[in-house]
């Protein structure tokens, strides 16, 4: 059986009984079997019985918990089950050699910055990226390699900008809360890759709170977000840009709430359909010779990272080739 990622939309009670889960919600009980669950991303108000919570930590499943907006709370983090002491050292001295840490950052912000401009030529825009290169290899500070990395960024946001339908311009990028309609979905995505990013962690020997780009702080998982420099151009604004501009995503999907702009639940729900559908579908991957899910990609992204750690292979960042 194939293992795929389970989303819990609604509210509801998550249990074992025998060997089985359940869910079940106002709208009755669903057989959920748990050989065929990868992992659970949970964005209603849900009760789980620690008999199911023990069966699923067993299970090696992670469960990502997401609040009332959408956004990234926590994660449930089974106890790692591919532990490497000599991996984690390896980790920590990457981090605490600058030299090694400066190589890593910068290699994520190249990775980064090619698939902005992979995707602007994608939509239709002509760009020209090329200075970028040169303003990495000088940056000595991990704070400059942010700052080029947000400089490209903002020149990326304002092209995007200009092949937009007026209901959904970016204008300027707006976080927690966002401003408008598309900040709204971009943050609601990336939330979403973040969590996802952090299960592929969880099945390598990676430790995920050591990352280079980011600074390591307790209550959460840096080395997800330095990752995710590398795959939201790729994962999150490429899908954005096809719910707009095929009109999947509309206007009425979208309410007020305070000071900010959400996704209703009818929204969210289609949202995640599309990118569910989206990671799981498949490409050819030329050095591999075989086809494998977009998912797949963030593993073996960690896998690079491990070959450079442990001195097998210099890392180099993923860039879309599709």
């Amino acid at each position: 059986m194939r293992k795929k990622t389970l989303t819990l939309l609604s509210n509801g009670t998550l249990y074992r009984k025998e060997n089985t889960l359940f869910f079940e919600n106002a709208k009755g009980k669903k057989i959920l079997p748990i050989e065929g669950i990868y992992d659970i991303f949970v964005y209603g108000n849900v009760t789980i019985s620690s008999q199911a919570l023990n069966y699923i930590s067993q299970k090696g499943i992670v469960i990502h918990f997401f609040n009332h907006y959408g956004y990234y709370e926590g994660s449930f983090y089974p106890r790692e089950k591919l532990f490497s002491g000599e991996l984690i050292i390896r980790q920590v001295e990457h981090y605490l050699d600058f030299e090694k840490r400066l190589f890593i950052s910068k290699k994520l912000v190249e990775g980064s910055i090619k698939n902005l401009e992979k995707n602007l030529k994608k939509f239709g825009i002509k760009v020209d990226f090329n200075n970028f290169s040169e303003e990495l290899l000088k940056a000595t500070k991990i704070e400059n390699i942010m700052q080029i990395e947000a400089k490209y960024r903002k020149a990326y946001y304002s092209s995007w900008d200009t092949t937009l339908p007026s209901d959904f311009k970016i204008v300027t990028r707006s976080r927690r809360p966002p401003k408008n309609k598309i900040n709204a979905l971009i943050s609601f995505l990336n939330s979403r890759l973040y969590a996802t990013i952090i299960s592929e962690i969880y099945n390598t020997q990676l430790n995920p709170s050591i990352s280079y780009l980011h600074s390591p702080q307790t209550k959460r998982f840096s080395l997800a977000l330095d990752l995710s420099e590398v795959f939201k151009p790729v994962f999150v604004d490429r899908l954005v840009n096809r719910l707009i501009k095929q009109n999947i995503i509309k206007k009425e999907h979208f309410r007020e709430d305070l000071n900010s702009i959400i996704l209703n639940e009818e929204g969210k729900k289609l949202v995640i359909s599309h990118f569910n559908e989206n990671m799981e579908s498949t490409i050819f991957h030329k050095n591999l010779k075989k086809s494998v899910s977009k998912k797949r990609l963030i593993r073996l992204e960690c896998y690079k990272l491990i070959k450079h750690l442990v001195g097998i292979e210099i890392y180099s960042p993923f860039v879309a080739w599709f």
